[in-house]
């Protein structure tokens, strides 16, 4: 018999996709706030790298020990890398002593969604 305990498996928070496209309509003051946000956080250049090293990896998601190679010492690579989690434009995962990081799937799609142009009538 063994001594492991089975724990449930949290869901993630849901990302609600954001916002229309921009050329659909204004944005409302909520979207905006909300739009910000995300474009904020990526408009730092290590932040950008580090986003797009996570984004980019084989399998989906990285290892901190994988990615933090960006010309900024380890606390700020962390420090980043809160702010991306912050902005909900990344989740992570503990696995011993090393956490892996993904990219929200519905994050890339609202942006996606925000940065297309409206379809045609």
């Amino acid at each position: 018999m063994s001594n492991l305990n089975v724990l449930p498996l949290l869901e993630p928070e849901a990302v609600v996709a954001c916002c229309p496209p921009l050329t659909e309509r204004p944005l409302t003051a909520d979207e905006a706030e909300r739009t910000a946000i995300m474009f904020k956080a990526l408009g730092d250049p290590v932040r950008l790298r580090l986003f797009s090293a996570v984004a980019s990896h084989e399998g989906g998601e990285a290892c901190v020990c994988d990615i933090s190679d960006v010309g900024v010492s380890q606390p700020t690579v962390s420090h980043h890398l809160k702010k991306l989690k912050e902005a909900g434009l990344l989740s992570s995962e503990r696995r011993g002593t090393w956490v892996y990081y993904r990219v929200e799937p519905a994050v890339l799609a609202a942006m996606a969604q925000l940065l297309t142009r409206a379809a045609s009538v």
